[in-house]
């Protein structure tokens, strides 16, 4: 277990080192960050004293060391565009997209397990064929244009659900949450909604698949042989060998939930880190975006080992290979 962690760390780490180029190469060729600070009009005395400040005028690799401790340290220095240190603004914006993710998350696999299990049991039903038509569905459509249909609904025809921001906030020490105040809750259930539907859908057809892989193996059929119960054949034996692979795959989903809700934040104007990342975007704001990549990366690392450590837990095979092989 030990060396699988250890494996588990520099692979991590090489991950991370690897991100960390790629982030550091864009202050390299996407634009001159002096440049930005300073104006077209910038003297060339006043571009070479703050090149110096900066440290760029030093060798590539000794900026790409400066850059590496800095950024294990959290800090990448200051905003291009809003003038404030990367670390704050991104500490400000995290809590409303991991709220956002977490919710829709939960979303999803409180829909869609049950969903893919019906549908599994019950396949053939219409019920079974409507869940399968939605996923669909939820599978094909992009997520602005979902986001943009409940705007149109809820938000403008129907007038239920606010069309855009977080509403009322609460500060929780440095944390800021809305899920503490009612306002809160109406602002984020159309864009969790919108971010949920995707994962919803793809752990619903994910569940039902492995549910009818499992329900034909030999041990479902010795199970049904000894005169189990179909709910304890289904839920006790068939449900837990299925949800084995589908952790992998809501561990994955969750690094993507936070990576990927750029777009569901840019439709509802949500103002997280997503946000932020188009805003850097649109003004080369080169250092917003190197700690963007960062961060996602980091989470995506902390998600996988986390994801690997369950699967010893929660799957014997595991345990039992690994202590066979040594």
């Amino acid at each position: 277990m030990l060396a699988f962690i250890l494996r588990r760390l520099i692979q991590a780490v090489i991950v991370m080192v690897t991100v960390a180029f790629i982030s550091f190469m864009l202050f390299q060729y996407v634009g001159d960050p002096v440049v930005f600070l300073l104006g077209q009009d910038a003297t060339p005395e006043q571009i070479r004293e703050l090149r110096a400040s900066l440290g760029l005028d030093k060798p590539f690799f000794v900026q790409f060391w400066h850059f590496l401790v800095n950024a294990s340290q959290g800090e990448f220095g200051l905003s291009l565009r809003q003038g404030a240190k990367v670390s704050r603004l991104i500490a400000e914006r995290f809590p409303a997209t991991l709220e956002l993710a977490l919710v829709a998350a939960v979303l999803a696999l409180v829909i869609g397990v049950p969903m893919g299990v019906y549908a599994a049991l019950k396949r053939g039903t219409f019920t079974s064929q409507l869940f399968m038509t939605i996923s669909l569905l939820g599978v094909s459509l992009p997520t602005f244009l979902i986001g943009i249909l409940l705007i149109l609904v809820f938000a403008v025809t129907l007038g239920w659900f606010p069309s855009f921001g977080r509403g009322e906030v609460v500060q929780v020490g440095w944390w800021s949450t809305g899920l503490l105040k009612a306002k809160g809750w109406h602002h984020i259930t159309l864009p969790a909604i919108t971010l949920a539907i995707f994962q919803l859908t793809l752990i619903m057809r994910l569940v039902r698949a492995e549910m009818l892989e499992v329900l034909r193996t030999d041990y479902i059929k010795f199970a049904r042989a000894r005169g189990l119960s179909n709910r304890a054949i289904h839920f006790g034996h068939a449900l837990k060998n299925t949800l084995v692979p589908v952790m992998t795959i809501t561990g994955l989903q969750l690094g993507g939930l936070i990576a990927f809700a750029i777009i569901t934040e840019t439709v509802f104007q949500w103002p997280g880190m997503g946000l932020l990342f188009i805003q850097a975007v649109t003004f080369a704001d080169i250092p917003v975006m190197a700690a963007y990549l960062c961060l996602i990366a980091l989470i995506f690392v902390v998600i996988n080992l986390v994801v690997d450590l369950l699967y010893f837990a929660v799957d014997p095979r595991l345990r039992v290979g690994k202590a066979g092989g040594h």
